[in-house]
């Protein structure tokens, strides 16, 4: 039988167990990544198991989240970084370098290589032909020392793409028809493949539009071919001794198939507040903006920068609207310099910011109350960009700058202007030197690692108790985001390596009240609907909770990377046996978890759920986890377990 894609990468990269639909396997991992929201806990994590040099073939840190360098804070966490980074083995990208996953696909992604970071669009990768994922960082730290990374083999589903785009029709407009025909829940447990006539018509920066926001489908992965495409791409990089040509098999067999004409396709756009919310353009065209945004690891491409300056070339921006322009990377700011393209969008009236994660993850350039935002970027949820009240669309690049100049929703199909003969160069600009290499074996032996006030411990985890007797802290609804659990932005992210201080934020988003209860209570469970933790790779939305006394969540169902994350922290995850039993717990209800030690060994655990009245009844919970998952769990969370290990 022929293999997919996946298939063979996975193929080659098996260390542990069978490539069984559902059953978990362990991959050797060939390149991390980690951002500074995320790496400076990884980086703790890593020190904390003794790892002396990381085992990877390639590991790079970059700092593209928190640079908003007010007070010491975020200064502090990135020269922590860069020491520990250079002390480990581990490339070092300095603020301004870049946006991680624009730049790991310009200067370090390889096809058929495996690539684990600590963010959840690190499927970017994808669009190289890479097998690359999103995890916690604890995941990250311990493939650095040389571990496996585990995860349940997914079922494969082919998108099968025919014809070509038409003018102003985008690969953001290919994947934001993949999420409204399968919705934010469409891909979770699945690695979806790109195939087809139509992948020929698709850059690599195109591709990698789409395997960005292919996390959103909740999916584990998203896999294009490499191919000749793959291989000018790479040439024109300065890097094609990479390159490989991988491809699925004739008979390669998939779980699911859909098939989307390009040629029918039109603009579309997810309107507030889920990237599954889509529409059409045209349905919303008139509709006033005060504010756009082009940029972001989805849309901030050389490619899109460019088709961006042709659209505003000779023009100014609405009265009524505040443009802000995030180029992805030193390599394509600078190129656009070179070519004039930046003189073009400055004279148009833009704002040009950092080549930064900036604005998608709330760190400025938020939107004025109940504002209507349109953002080339790949999540919409409730306060991501700093304002509550916003209306935040997510669009392409040509639809965003068409906006602008008319300070209205604007289908780009109406613009007098030809952007179809903007082509990718043949030659990028090669400069490396915003990348730090790590020190000699010997250097590193000196080497200090430089730690500020604001770094504080990694939270003790604790093994699993038998008996977990607590109040139901809080209760959610559907699609519970990480943002949510741990909201990002410029309040909150300079807190990201103090645990005790983001405590305070803890579903602030949905209840302000949630961090105090939780102190109160000393001990609590939360429960949530379905595809609970959604989003973010980040962990603290597990370390935060876990900080506070959270010592088991039940959900109608868990996004995959965060159950993960919850497991390694040592908290509890049980899944409704009854999705009706959902609505019979109530905020408030003490429960009672008894024997979970024999339960690991069946999968089903009940609880006796005690309500406010007095009236009692049992509630029927079940696992899905691995046996090492279990481990974990008796461990006291993932670092525990790993050095136990390998005591």
């Amino acid at each position: 039988m022929g293999k997919t894609i996946a298939e063979k990468i996975i193929k080659e990269h098996l260390i542990s167990g069978e490539m069984i639909r559902g059953e978990e396997i362990g991959l050797r991992i060939d390149q991390t990544l980690t951002q500074d929201a995320t790496g400076t806990m990884a980086y703790l994590e890593l020190e904390s198991m003794g790892i002396k040099r990381v085992k990877t073939e390639l590991s790079v840190a970059y700092i593209d989240h928190n640079m908003l360098q007010s007070g010491f804070r975020n200064s502090d966490d990135h020269r922590y970084i860069q020491t520990v980074a250079r002390k480990h083995g581990i490339y070092y990208s300095r603020p301004g370098n870049g946006i991680c996953h624009q730049v790991h696909y310009e200067r370090f992604g390889a096809p058929g290589k495996t690539l684990i970071g600590s963010d959840s669009h690190t499927p970017t990768g994808g669009g190289l032909s890479m097998l690359a994922m999103g995890a916690g960082g604890m995941d990250v730290a311990v493939a650095m020392g040389g571990g496996a990374y585990y995860i349940k083999m997914p079922k494969i589903i082919k998108i099968n793409l025919i014809g070509s785009l038409r003018p102003f029709v985008t690969a953001k407009d290919i994947i934001l028809e993949v999420l409204r025909i399968l919705g934010v829940k469409g891909g979770v447990g699945s690695i979806l493949e790109y195939s087809g006539e139509g992948v020929k018509t698709l850059s690599v920066p195109e591709r990698c539009t789409i395997t960005n926001m292919g996390a959103e489908l909740g999916a584990t992965t998203s896999i294009f071919p490499s191919d000749d495409i793959t291989k000018e791409f790479l040439r024109a990089q300065k890097r094609e001794e990479v390159h490989r040509y991988i491809d699925s098999d004739d008979d390669a067999t998939y779980d699911e198939v859909y098939e989307i004409n390009l040629s029918t396709l039109e603009p579309l756009l997810a309107c507030p507040s889920s990237p599954d919310n889509v529409k059409k353009v045209s349905e919303l065209a008139g509709k006033k903006v005060d504010q756009i945004s082009i940029g972001s690891c989805t849309n901030s491409s050389l490619l899109d920068m460019m088709k961006t300056a042709a659209i505003l070339r000779g023009n100014t921006i609405s009265d009524s609207v505040s443009l802000g322009i995030s180029p992805g990377s030193r390599q394509v700011l600078s190129m656009l310099s070179d070519s004039g393209a930046l003189g073009d969008i400055i004279e148009a009236g833009a704002r040009i910011l950092e080549c930064a994660c900036g604005p998608c993850i709330g760190m400025g350039f938020s939107p004025n109350s109940k504002g209507v935002s349109l953002r080339t970027f790949n999540r919409n949820f409730l306060g991501r960009s700093g304002t509550k009240d916003a209306e935040v669309y997510l669009v392409s690049p040509e639809t965003a700058a068409a906006s602008a100049l008319r300070g209205e929703i604007t289908d780009p199909r109406s613009l007098d202007v030809d952007i179809s003969k903007i082509e990718l160069p043949k030659e990028y600009k090669i400069n490396d030197n915003g990348i730090i290499r790590p020190l000699s074996l010997d250097e590193a032996e000196k080497a200090e690692v430089i730690r500020g006030p604001n770094i504080k411990p990694f939270p003790n985890t604790y093994p699993l108790p038998d008996e977990i007797k607590a109040e139901v802290i809080l209760k959610t609804g559907d699609n519970i985001t990480t943002d949510h659990i741990m909201p990002a932005g410029g309040k909150v992210l300079p807190y990201r390596s103090n645990i005790p201080k983001m405590s305070e934020f803890c579903f602030e988003v949905i209840d302000e009240n949630f961090a105090n209860r939780a102190k109160e209570a000393g001990k609590g469970i939360i429960v949530g609907g379905s595809n609970y933790g959604q989003g973010s790779s980040r962990e603290h939305a597990a370390l935060v909770p876990l900080y506070l006394g959270i010592k088991a969540v039940i959900a109608k169902s868990f996004a995959r990377i965060h159950m993960a994350n919850l497991i390694n922290a040592g908290i509890l995850p049980l899944i409704f046996n009854n999705s009706d039993d959902y609505d019979r717990v109530k905020q408030g209800d003490v429960l009672a978890i008894y024997g979970i030690h024999n339960s690991l060994e069946n999968d089903k655990v009940f609880i006796k759920v005690v309500s406010d009245d007095g009236s009692e009844w049992e509630l029927l919970t079940r696992m899905e986890i691995s046996k090492r998952q279990k481990e974990i769990l008796l461990a006291g969370g993932l670092l525990k377990y790993t050095v136990n290990k390998d005591a």
